[in-house]
């Protein structure tokens, strides 16, 4: 990978196309079903154990203001880390690892939402679909995963 291009992990969900950065991704994972937690945000599904960690699962569906997904054997879930925090991203599927150069990479169009601009940093055309880059630290909720 030269310096002008950014490796990016495209997947499906809401029936439109996204990708997140490789270097934030840890691992992808066939659907389990998660443990619901009383009074949590409608985009949280629950949590799973994940090799004795308890990672939060968030239906990004939900998250990104789309009907809440209804998982299958189909399904996936992209564990992500940024900086210390590791969180599950429910997708519908996930379709491939891209390279892309820097300067294909187009603005968030002016029309979209605040919330829209503040999720996607970015719009890359490919392949005849458009992939929305997500800002992980924007579409991450924060969880106090070390209350004192």
């Amino acid at each position: 990978m030269s310096e002008g291009t950014l490796e990016v992990l495209a997947f499906r969900t809401g029936n439109q196309d996204f990708g997140v950065e490789v270097v934030s991704v840890r691992e992808i994972r066939g659907w389990t079903p998660a443990t619901p937690l009383p009074h949590a945000p409608d985009f949280l599904r629950g949590v799973i154990n994940l090799r004795g960690i308890v990672l939060p699962i968030v239906d990004l569906a939900v998250r990104l203001g789309f009907p809440q997904s209804e998982p299958t054997a189909r399904h996936a879930i992209i564990v992500t880390q940024l900086k210390e925090q590791i969180v599950g991203l429910l997708v519908d599927g996930v379709s491939d690892i891209l390279t892309i150069e820097l300067e294909k990479i187009q603005p968030t169009p002016d029309l979209a939402s605040n919330l829209a601009r503040s999720y996607v940093r970015g719009v890359i055309p490919i392949e005849g679909r458009m992939i929305g880059l997500l800002d992980l630290g924007a579409v991450l909720p924060s969880f106090n995963q070390h209350a004192a």
